[in-house]
């Protein structure tokens, strides 16, 4: 069970557009309409903050696919990362890489979170590393990109 505080009264819990879908949508926890000028950053509120979410999950927040593909507006650091010990209230920082300003109004649907297993492996330092039909080629090594 994942238990949500909701620290403004423009907050809205997370909802699942679809039976089928994998990330629910977060809101603009704003009271007026927030312009993102073209090529700029806006840190947005979700009025949100979390707990229950296992030590064994992370929380990753990504664009909306319409708000990217149709207005250019995506995350300015393309995925979040939000532990599972954080207390304080998620924000979205949203990058407008169009040409036109956009307007996000209050209770816009700004960005999806999901919720992923994770590993944490143990870590050694080594001389050796077992050998691949790879090897260390990269950056394109396998023809066109």
């Amino acid at each position: 069970m994942i238990k949500f505080k909701l620290l403004s009264p423009a907050a809205k819990v997370p909802a699942y557009a679809t039976p089928g879908a994998s990330a629910c949508d977060l809101c603009a926890a704003v009271t007026e309409p927030v312009v993102i000028p073209a090529g700029e950053i806006r840190l947005l509120p979700t009025g949100l903050a979390i707990d229950g979410a296992p030590d064994d999950v992370t929380i990753l927040l990504f664009a909306r696919s319409g708000l990217a593909v149709k207005h250019g507006i995506a995350l300015a650091n393309g995925v979040g990362v939000v532990d599972a010990d954080y207390r304080g209230e998620i924000k979205v920082g949203l990058i407008n890489q169009s040409h036109d300003d956009y307007t996000v109004l209050p209770g816009d649907r700004i960005a999806q979170m999901m919720f992923v297993p994770i590993l944490r492996p143990s870590f050694t330092v080594t001389d050796e590393l077992s050998a691949t039909e790879r090897g260390d080629g990269g950056f394109g090594h396998t023809g066109r990109s």
